[in-house]
Formats: structure tokens, C-alpha cells, sequence
């Protein structure tokens, strides 16, 4: 059996007025593609696997035009040289947004099925904070979402999706999928699944899969920081029966719908100066201050520097600031002798009509040895506040952002980081995590943002209407 395997991954924000190119993908081509990490998981399968191309990047602004023209054409390229392949399997996320194009997933898996022709059975796996669309489920046979968040099932997931796929070319059954659209957008900060309703929702959906007529069900609550036509949560199925399969699609719709105004932040919230009063008089530390706005996780430049101005117009002392992307004050820092001390014009570098820089003068405590600019990061010093900048986008989420740094953040009073929610290694650590309802185009509070393009009309931005689950079939049904 010959599986084809590609796909790109990324969550992009439209209110970023940046633009993600070639240099913020991680790229494997050909053979590499089996050696990354994110596939070794494929070693478990007994099938030949062609591989082709994939990228993928942390969230951030839409794709700019050229890159993911070049991208695609990448991929057709190698699928086409694949030889005869048994099925695709496409590692995809579901919240890409492209330069002057609403619904990248739909059209990349469409140009793969033109390659493939109408026989050859896709399957591909989302993030649950993607966006669906007709176009996506149209060139499909089976789709395996994310059922956690944080995530911690992605190479489960990724896992179902090849497995759906090899049963389908072994059985010679060929599954469908159907799909149920909910007029309901939220924060994934408000849709996590450790904690009511979203547990109990997600608990639903093993329960649905028989191994027979349904083979996967999915939820989506998709991805709120998009304003385009395809933004909505939805249920998904892929199966055999299809009256079962609608039936559940539509009843997991009716759930989510009817739990909409149950869903909470899982984390006490206030406004930065709020966070940070509340985290100078904690008795216990580290007190983890999430900068929710400028969230990088969720597609926020990372550059914002209101939470340090805050801090230092606060008097806090004994904290992390990890950290804020600034390319000119990296150089800076890595142009000077070790100790020194430096005048840095601090933040707005990649939106500087959303938040504006700070003046400061800080000591180079530490710097990542790199060659390489881009990897570049370094620890300036004022007071008692470190504050980590790096020379491109990056989000701390684990013990070992910063370790390598040299950084233990048990021992702070206060850790900051540009995350929503924290992540599962850095949630125990946190006495107690606060999020702060900071401003930024990753707004927690998104009835102030902008929408033209979302459709109407769509919970919370509406509230007034009513829902009847109404289910879709893929066109290949």
C-alpha cells in the first residue's frame, strides 16, 4: 500500500496586518518529511509512504500570496512525480488565510484532488480551532480533528486519520463525511476541554463512534480571530451510515448550540493593571500573567510591549517578561560585550499602528549563542525585570523556552507570557495563572473587533436568532 503524505499548518489572524513568508515556515521536502518529528508516528504503520511536501509555522498573519503560491506548487509537483499512490493523507490545520484568499485548506486540498483524480480517497486532520467550509469537505473522504485543548492529541489525531485511511484502501470501503454548520464563534481561552462544558461535549464524541457505520466524529469550535466566510464551528462525521451520521451530527450541533452561553474563560481575568495589582500581592509565586491580547499562539505579532510598561509604572519587581519579538533590540543586544548596558527603543516592530514602543535603558544579561539572526535571543535586565526579546516570533510554552535561556521561572514573583490559556507544562507551575484582557488583535474581548465577512448571523456578535441543526454532505457522498 502506497500513502502519499503532505499538507501545511498554520493559524492565521486577519487583524495581522503582517504578512508570514518562506523564512517563518519550518519546511521539510521529499524524504525529510519522514524524518521530522511531527510523522515519526507514521514508523507504527505497515504501508509505504510517499512523501511530498509540508510547512508549517506558528500562528500568525496570513500567508503572503507569492509563498503559498510556491508552496502549492511544490506539493502538485512531488504529488505528481508520486507514482501510483493507494490515498493522500494531508496534515492540515483548517485556520490558514492566504493574501487575497478566504479558504486555503479548501483550495489546496482541491488542487490535490485534481491530481489524484475522483478514485483515490483523501483523509486529512484539523486543529479544532480551524474553519470548515463546503469546498474543504467537498474533496474529501475522511477528516480526524483535534479533541483537546491545550492540545495534547495531535499525533493521535494525526494517527486516525492514516488509520481511516489505510481501513479504507485494505476494506475497499470508501466512508463519507457529513457536516453540521453552528453560527457560534468563540475563544478557545473560553472553549478549553478541561472544563465545563467543553469536557463534557468533547467526552460525547468516543461514545458516537461505533468502528463501524461512524468511524470518527469531530467538533470544531473554530477560530474567532478570522473574519471571513467560512468562520463558524461545526460538527463533523466520517463514516458509512449515513443515517446515523446525521442524526449525530445534528444532535452534537443542537449541544453545542444550546451550551453557547455556558462557555467561561477557565482562568481568573482581569484588566493588565488588575493582573498585575493582584500578582504583586499574591502570597505565593510564580503568579503566571497571560498578555491575552498579543497572544502569539492565536496569531499576535508577539511584539506588543504595554504589559512591561505596566509593570515597570507598577514597581513590580523579580520578573520574566517572556517575551517580546524585536529584531533591532536583539541586535542590539548581541552588539555589545555581555554586561552591558544598552538604550533600546522596545516594541512595536511588526504592527506599529496597533501599540507603541518604550524607551529604556537595560543591561545584555544573556544571549542564545546563534549565527544564524533569526534564532537570536537575549535577556536585558532592568532591575529586577528580565525581559526576553528575540528577533522573530516566538511563544514560551514549555520549561525548556526557558531553559534555554538559562531561565528557571519557579523562582519569580511574576512570569508573563504572550499566551491565552497556559500551556500543560507550564499550567502547574503557575500559583496562581491570571489572564489579562489585554488590547491587541488577538482581543479576548472580540464583539469590539471589526466584521464585515463573518456571517451574520453568528453567536456572539448576534443573539437574537434562532438554530435549527441542518446538516451537509460531502459532494464525493
Amino acid at each position: 500500500m502506497r500513502i502519499a503524505v503532505g499538507g501545511f499548518h498554520i493559524e492565521s489572524s486577519t487583524y495581522n496586518p503582517a504578512l508570514s513568508t518562506e523564512a517563518d515556515f519550518v519546511i521539510v521536502r521529499g524524504p525529510g518529511l519522514l524524518d521530522a518529528p511531527a510523522f515519526s508516528f507514521l514508523a507504527g504503520f505497515d504501508a509505504e509512504f510517499v512523501p511530498t511536501f509540508f510547512a508549517r509555522a506558528v500562528p500568525g498573519p496570513p500567508i503572503a500570496r507569492p509563498t503559498y503560491d510556491a508552496f502549492k506548487a511544490d506539493f502538485l509537483s512531488r504529488l505528481q512525480q508520486s507514482g501510483p499512490i493507494d490515498g493522500l493523507y494531508l496534515a492540515l490545520h483548517g485556520a490558514a488565510n492566504v493574501e487575497g484568499m478566504d479558504d486555503a485548506e479548501g483550495d489546496f486540498a482541491a488542487a490535490a484532488r485534481a491530481v489524484v483524480g475522483p478514485t483515490c480517497p483523501i483523509s486529512i486532520s484539523l486543529d479544532l480551532h480551524g474553519n470548515v467550509s463546503q469546498k474543504l469537505i467537498d474533496q474529501i473522504d475522511m477528516v480526524s480533528a483535534y479533541r483537546t485543548a491545550p492540545h495534547i492529541d495531535v499525533e493521535r489525531t494525526m494517527a486516525k486519520a492514516v488509520a481511516m485511511l489505510m481501513r479504507s484502501v485494505d476494506e475497499g470501503v470508501r466512508p463519507v463525511v457529513c457536516w453540521c454548520p453552528i453560527p457560534v464563534v468563540l475563544q478557545g481561552e473560553r472553549t478549553v476541554t478541561t472544563a465545563e462544558p467543553g469536557q463534557s461535549l468533547y467526552a460525547r464524541l468516543p461514545d458516537i463512534e461505533d468502528g463501524d457505520g461512524i468511524w470518527d466524529a469531530g467538533l470544531m469550535v473554530g477560530y474567532v480571530w478570522a473574519d471571513e466566510p467560512r468562520v463558524s464551528a461545526a460538527a463533523l462525521m466520517t463514516g458509512t451510515d449515513r443515517r446515523r451520521m446525521e442524526t449525530a451530527a445534528a444532535a452534537m450541533g443542537q449541544a453545542y448550540w444550546d451550551a453557547r452561553e455556558e462557555f467561561a474563560f477557565g482562568m481568573p481575568v482581569g484588566s493588565t493593571e488588575e493582573c498585575i495589582a493582584q500578582a504583586m500581592a499574591s502570597p505565593t509565586w510564580p503568579v503566571f500573567i497571560s498578555d491575552s491580547g498579543d497572544n502569539v499562539t492565536a496569531g499576535g505579532p508577539g511584539d506588543r510591549a504595554d504589559m512591561l510598561a505596566a509593570l515597570l509604572a507598577a514597581g513590580a519587581s523579580d520578573v520574566i517578561v517572556a517575551g517580546i519579538v524585536d529584531a533591532p533590540a536583539t541586535a542590539a543586544a548581541y552588539g555589545v560585550p555581555l554586561g552591558s548596558e544598552i538604550s533600546v527603543r522596545l516594541g512595536a516592530t511588526l504592527d506599529p499602528a496597533g501599540s507603541s514602543p518604550i524607551e529604556l535603558s537595560a543591561h545584555v544579561v544573556h544571549r542564545l549563542e546563534s549565527d544564524v539572526a533569526a534564532e537570536r535571543e537575549a535577556i536585558l535586565a532592568i532591575g529586577s525585570i528580565r525581559v526576553v526579546v528575540t528577533a522573530r516570533r516566538k511563544a514560551f510554552t514549555t520549561r525548556s523556552d526557558f531553559a534555554r535561556l538559562g531561565i528557571d521561572p519557579e523562582p519569580a514573583r511574576i512570569v508573563v507570557v504572550k499566551l491565552g490559556y497556559l500551556f500543560p507544562e507550564l499550567a502547574p507551575l503557575a500559583r496562581p495563572a491570571l489572564m489579562a484582557l489585554s488590547e491587541g488583535i488577538v482581543d479576548q474581548d472580540v464583539e469590539r473587533l471589526p466584521r464585515s465577512r463573518t456571517p451574520r448571523p453568528t453567536f456572539p456578535f448576534d443573539r437574537s436568532f434562532a438554530f435549527t441543526p441542518a446538516v451537509r454532505w460531502s459532494a464525493r457522498a
